[in-house]
């Protein structure tokens, strides 16, 4: 019985072990994702384009919200809209500052 109940014990942290490396490298993937490094050069374009200076902090922002907004939705059109709004709004109340 002890032999069945340590093989369950190691069993359960195995497990518990395999999602935790599951939940990083999937964080990890999001992170650095294609769709995240051409959505991160298409909204410095477009800031540079309107003549917008340029932050990180706010591409990444974007990129964030446009990434969650399209796993949710799976439009892309939707997201995009949706994210370069609350952008705008960002920047509209940043420059009121």
């Amino acid at each position: 019985m002890n032999s069945s109940k340590y093989k369950f014990f190691i069993f359960v942290n195995l497990i518990i072990l395999f999602n935790s490396f599951n939940s990083y490298y999937l964080a990890q993937t999001k992170h650095n994702s294609i769709i995240k490094l051409f959505c991160l050069k298409s909204v410095k374009e477009e800031m540079l384009k309107a003549e917008i200076l340029y932050s990180e902090e706010i591409a990444n922002e974007t990129c964030d919200c446009y990434y969650e907004e399209f796993t949710q939705s799976a439009s892309h059109q939707d997201a995009k809209t949706k994210c370069k709004l609350e952008t705008k709004e960002i920047l509209n109340h940043n420059k009121k500052i």
